[in-house]
């Protein structure tokens, strides 16, 4: 069924007046649209809200990964230990500098890496951890942050669905030696495309701006000033724009508003579906702070590609987050990875993530948590 056509989609974008006034603004200044102070300005509160000392817009989440390997210098035949149950870029970010992604399994509670593999996996060639937070619930940070620190390896966080997530009171994104954020359309906040790096370093900042320009030393606003900048490193276009940034501090103005409505629908979708038999939502362990960028539930395995289609039917959207990442065409194939992950594979084939989104009613959840219960009655 086509995105237009669902009576309740898997997510939807929450936008007022003052997203279109700070872009609109930024349009009819007539100039700056590049590089404005926008730019500038989101990156402020972006630090601020997550509290790290610095961070760096990008034009994608996934430029964002990128750029964070590089800046801390992971190369040409490093491993790079991330999940598999995970969005594609998070794997493939090892790739783009020449290193190499090494799967590890997940854990049950969270489905985030799994601290005990992870640990088990590490040789004299791995430079680094991707841990990934899984639909804005956090993964299990701290005792990876642990394992980084004892074996002196970098420590990044794809923090990407996860932004305003906390553990222990403690913002995920403050816990990597770098965090990646990203803000495309189903994000808790969103820019259509758009990412950032967070970090306190500002070594890792410097050079992830470099990454992010061209390597261009950038002693002016290159789009304003006569004066030569040097090139001193390899670099990309991977800027965000003005406009971009413009609606990211309107989205951002908002954020705990956001949250606070994701988590009384995500609340609600709990209460509705507590009476369905085979259902078992992702839940919220104590200390843990859902930003519940996306709401996932667990069912038999003989049972989840039978309710999506049934769903379907009654125009509600719900989708597979993720499919395991090591048994794609292009890792299997082409990359011949071969290596099993049992708990990966096993809540792959059970996890499904279903409508949720700041402005969903509470007749559109009872909706979608009606017609589950129609479904396991039939």
């Amino acid at each position: 069924m086509s995105g237009y056509m669902w009576k309740i989609p898997l997510f939807k974008i929450y936008w007022d007046q003052n997203d279109l006034s700070a872009v609109n603004e930024c349009l009819k200044r007539g100039m700056h649209w590049a590089s404005g102070p926008e730019v500038a300005e989101f990156e402020k509160m972006i630090a601020e809200y997550v509290g790290t000392r610095y961070a760096v817009v990008f034009n994608s989440g996934t430029s964002a990964l990128h750029a964070a390997l590089i800046a801390h210098k992971i190369g040409q035949g490093a491993e790079v230990i991330v999940p598999s149950f995970t969005f594609v870029a998070t794997a493939n970010a090892p790739l783009f500098v020449g290193a190499k992604p090494e799967f590890a399994d997940i854990e049950e509670e969270n489905w985030g890496l799994d601290p005990n593999d992870v640990a088990r996996r590490i040789t004299r060639k791995t430079k680094a951890i991707i841990a990934v937070h899984y639909g804005g619930l956090p993964c299990f940070i701290q005792e990876l942050r642990e394992i980084a620190d004892e074996h002196n390896i970098v420590l990044i966080e794809d923090a990407a669905e996860a932004i305003g997530s906390e553990v222990r009171g403690r913002m995920l994104g403050t816990f990597g030696d770098s965090s990646v954020l990203s803000f495309c359309a189903n994000k808790v906040i969103t820019t259509g495309e758009g990412g950032a790096i967070v970090t306190d370093s500002k070594e890792i900042s410097e050079r992830a701006k470099l990454v992010r320009s061209h390597g261009r030393a950038e002693t002016a606003d290159y789009f304003s000033s006569s004066e030569y900048m040097d090139y001193v490193s390899l670099g990309y276009n991977f800027r965000m724009s003005s406009m971009t940034a413009a609606l990211g501090i309107s989205q951002l103005k908002k954020i705990n508003r956001i949250i606070r409505m994701r988590r009384r629908n995500a609340k609600l979708m709990d209460e509705s579906l507590s009476p369905v038999g085979g259902v078992k939502p992702l839940s919220e362990p104590p200390d843990h702070f859902n930003t519940y960028q996306m709401y996932s539930i667990e069912l038999p395995e003989n049972r989840r590609d039978q309710l999506m289609t049934y769903l379907g039917r009654s125009g509600i959207m719900s989708k597979v987050y993720f499919y395991p990442v090591h048994l794609t065409f292009f890792y299997r194939k082409t990359l011949a990875y071969r290596e099993p992950l049992e708990r990966t594979e096993i809540i792959s084939r059970k996890a499904l993530t279903l409508p949720m989104y700041p402005s969903m009613t509470s007749e559109e959840i009872r909706y979608v948590a009606s017609r589950i219960r129609s479904y396991f009655k039939g």
